[in-house]
């Protein structure tokens, strides 16, 4: 039970920043409802910002290689209000030794 609050705790609390940072700055986010991609909102759910995520995929190759898709405009653009660098998506390249 414990761990399910913190994590309803963290997934309201990415819907206040974004919510947030769209009132301060007097905008609005277009393309996070599938049937109306153009419809805009300054009130999305957090459901609606995780669903915007859910076309990437990361690849693991049995060589140990790795591969992640890449970020479309719209999940810049809510990692940018939710305050997020956009290099959490970047998979470090290890050297061997």
């Amino acid at each position: 039970m414990f761990l399910l609050t913190i994590a309803l705790s963290v997934f309201t609390l990415r819907e206040f920043v974004v919510r947030r940072q769209l009132t301060r700055l007097k905008q609005s986010i277009s393309g996070l409802y599938s049937g109306n991609p153009k419809r805009q909102t300054a009130r999305p759910t957090a459901e609606q910002l995780l669903t915007a995520f859910r076309d990437l995929t990361l690849y693991l190759y049995p060589d140990g290689s790795t591969e992640i898709s890449s970020l479309n405009s719209l999940q810049k653009r809510i990692l940018n209000l939710m305050k997020i660098p956009e290099s959490i998506y970047l998979i470090p390249q290890l050297v061997p030794n």
